[in-house]
C-alpha cells in the first residue's frame, strides 16, 4: 500500500527522505543553462546517435517572437557544428519557447552550446542530454501515448510523465477547487480528474507552457470520455503441486473478491502486509485496486477465487510495490511470481527503481526482493523496513514470467 496512506506515514517519510538524497544522484537536471551530467566515458554510446556522430541533447530556450530571431540562434548552433533534428515553437505572447533536439560534436558540452544561445539572443536557457526515444517525432509520440491511455486506465499518470519529461504526478480524490478547464500555475498543472479529484502535475526544473497544458489537458479529456478500461487477458501458470491458477489484472470491479480474501487471511499476514491496524485494511482497498492509482495484479484458483494480490502503486514520481497472498496459498512462488510481474510492468514504463515497504521481520518479502536479482538498498527504523530495488539498465525481457519450480501454462 502506498505509505501515505498506512498508520506508519512518519516513520517511512524519514525512510523517504533518505532514499530520494541517494535516488536523485546524477539523475535530477542542473538549473537552466548548465551542462547536465559529465560526458559518458571514452567508449560509452548512451545518448549518441547510431552512427557516432556526436551527442544527443534536449534544449529549450526563449527568444523574442520578431522576424530573424530563429534564424540567429540556428545560425549560431550551425556555427559550432550543431545539428537541429526537430524543433517545436511554444508560443507566448512576446516571446516564443524554441524546443530543440540536437546532435552536437562529442567534444561539445551543453554550457558550451548554452552560453552560443544565449550571444544569439536566447533567454532561460534550458539543456538535458537525449537518448534515441527522443528522435520520434511529436506528434507520433503523442499519439502513442493517447493509444495507451485509450487502452488501459492505469496509463493516464506514466502518458503524462512521458509527454512532458521528468515530473512528480499525484491523484488527490474528493478536492474540487479545481476548474474543469485546469490550472497552469509556472511548475504545477492541475487537472480536474475523471473520478471528481485533482491530479497534480509538478516539474520544479521546468515551467510548463501553454502547449504541454492543452495537451495534458487532452490526455485527460480522452481518459475521461473513455471512462473506467483495465485490459483483462490473464495467463494460466501450474504450480509445483500441480494446481492450476491464473494472473491477470483487477480494479475496483474486484472489491468484493479482495475482501473476502481478506476475511480469509490470518492476521498476521495482514499485520505484515499493511503494518498497521488490521481493522483498518478493508478501508484502503478501493484505492489500491484503482487503476487511477497504480496496477493491480489478482492470482485467482480454477474457481475464480482471489488469493493472491500485487499492486504497482504510483508515488509521485517514484513507485512501490505491495504483496499480499492468502495463509494456504503461501510458500508455492506466488508472491515471487506477483513481485517479478509489477517489476516487469515497472520496467516497461521507465521506472528508475520500486520500493517496498514492509514489517523488518518480514523475511518473506526479503527473499522475494532478493530473488529479484537486482541491486537492494535497506532502510529500517522503528520496525519498518523500505527495500528498494533499482531497475537501471533493465530491459522487460530480463524479468520472464515464471512460477518457482514449476511451468508457465496458456494465456487465455
Amino acid at each position: 500500500m502506498n505509505q501515505k496512506t498506512t498508520a506508519v506515514t512518519r516513520s517511512v517519510a524519514a525512510l523517504r527522505a533518505a532514499l530520494h538524497t541517494w535516488r536523485s544522484l546524477g539523475h535530477d537536471p542542473a538549473p537552466p543553462g548548465g551542462d547536465t551530467g559529465p560526458r559518458p566515458p571514452a567508449g560509452d554510446t548512451d545518448g549518441l546517435p547510431a552512427d557516432g556522430a556526436g551527442t544527443l541533447w534536449r534544449m529549450r530556450t526563449t527568444v523574442k517572437d520578431a522576424p530573424g530571431s530563429l534564424a540567429a540562434l540556428c545560425a549560431a548552433l550551425a556555427g559550432h557544428r550543431v545539428d537541429i533534428l526537430s524543433l517545436q515553437t511554444h508560443p507566448l505572447g512576446e516571446d516564443t519557447v524554441d524546443e530543440f533536439l540536437l546532435r552536437a560534436p562529442g567534444a561539445l558540452g551543453g554550457a558550451e552550446i548554452t552560453e552560443a544561445v544565449r550571444l544569439a539572443g536566447g533567454t532561460a536557457t534550458w539543456i538535458e542530454r537525449a537518448d534515441a526515444h527522443d528522435l520520434v517525432d511529436a506528434p507520433t509520440r503523442i499519439l502513442g501515448l493517447a493509444t495507451r491511455t485509450a487502452l488501459d486506465a492505469a496509463e493516464l499518470p506514466l502518458a503524462l510523465r512521458q509527454l512532458l519529461g521528468r515530473c512528480a504526478i499525484r491523484s488527490l480524490p474528493g478536492a474540487h477547487d479545481v476548474p474543469a478547464e485546469g490550472v497552469l500555475e509556472e511548475t504545477v498543472l492541475r487537472l480536474r480528474a475523471p473520478e471528481g479529484g485533482v491530479i497534480t502535475v509538478e516539474r520544479p526544473y521546468l515551467p510548463f507552457t501553454p502547449t504541454e497544458f492543452a495537451r495534458a489537458r487532452a490526455l485527460v479529456d480522452l481518459d475521461i470520455r473513455l471512462g473506467p478500461r483495465v485490459p483483462r487477458g490473464q495467463d494460466v501458470l501450474t504450480l509445483p503441486e500441480g494446481d492450476d491458477i491464473t494472473v491477470g489484472r483487477a480494479d475496483t470491479a474486484d472489491l468484493a473478491a479482495a475482501r473476502a480474501m481478506h476475511e480469509r487471511c490470518s492476521q498476521q499476514t495482514l499485520t505484515m502486509r499493511y503494518h498497521g491496524p488490521v481493522h483498518d485494511a478493508d478501508r484502503y482497498l478501493n484505492h489500491l485496486l484503482s487503476p487511477r492509482f497504480g496496477r493491480t495484479l489478482a492470482v485467482r484458483t480454477a474457481s475464480g477465487r482471489v488469493v493472491g494480490l500485487g499492486h504497482l502503486l504510483w508515488d509521485g514520481d517514484e513507485t512501490e510495490v505491495a504483496l499480499l497472498v492468502e495463509d494456504e496459498w503461501q510458500g508455492r512462488g506466488i508472491g515471487g511470481e506477483l513481485l517479478r510481474r509489477l517489476v516487469r510492468m515497472a520496467v516497461e514504463t521507465g521506472g528508475e527503481s520500486v520500493y517496498a515497504v514492509t514489517r523488518s521481520g518480514n523475511t518473506a518479502m526479503v527473499a522475494a526482493m532478493r530473488s529479484l536479482g537486482l541491486p537492494l538498498d535497506y532502510q529500517i527504523e522503528e520496525g519498518t523496513l523500505v527495500i528498494t530495488a533499482r531497475l537501471d539498465e533493465l530491459t522487460p525481457q530480463d524479468l520472464p514470467f515464471e512460477v518457482c519450480a514449476g511451468e508457465r501454462g496458456g494465456r487465455e
